[in-house]
């Protein structure tokens, strides 16, 4: 899926940024441009922002508060960060199923899973089209439920940046 033209973070990313734990680590999966790892830069956090096309990131390689990693999530390679834990986790327009289990997991305690992405009836707007690159109704929730304490949540028709249907959830875990 081609990233966000916009350098403007998410409305719904800015929102719920105050839940990420002062100070923590934030992973930007599928940064793209970087406008989200810039955002929790600006506010005090490190960041590690993974994309396979790394280019729209070039700006942040001197910062030493920014771990940039060229990573292509979807070619079959085990998740580089089992194990590990993140005070925040970003996902935007964005969805690989199977990385799903492993977000979930990577979020620390007291930590914030902050995801926003396409959802099945979007194929009436264009791309994205296919089921596989679409939630289900209420997958996000059921990705969290019995392990993070759910802010917010919705499933909702947008207009803005284009028409489209959206799901997504800010949570907390547990």
């Amino acid at each position: 899926m081609a990233h966000a033209t916009t350098s403007e973070a998410s409305a719904w990313v800015r929102r719920f940024a105050a839940l990420v734990p002062a100070g923590g680590t934030v992973l930007d999966v599928a940064a793209g441009g970087g406008r989200h790892a810039r955002l929790f830069r600006a506010l005090g956090h490190p960041v590690v922002a993974l994309d396979r096309d790394i280019t729209g990131l070039a700006d942040l390689a001197t910062d030493p508060q920014a771990e940039i990693v060229a990573l292509d999530l979807e070619d079959g390679s085990p998740w580089p960060y089992r194990g590990e834990h993140f005070a925040g986790i970003v996902v935007t327009n964005y969805l690989w199923r199977p990385l799903l289990p492993d977000l979930v997991a990577a979020t620390a305690p007291g930590g914030a899973l902050i995801y926003e992405t396409f959802a099945l009836g979007n194929e009436r707007f264009g791309k994205p089209s296919n089921p596989d690159f679409l939630l289900r109704p209420g997958e996000l929730l059921d990705a969290v439920r019995g392990r993070f304490r759910v802010i917010a949540y919705e499933d909702v028709e947008v207009s803005s940046p284009k028409p489209a249907l959206v799901q997504r959830i800010a949570a907390v875990r547990e």
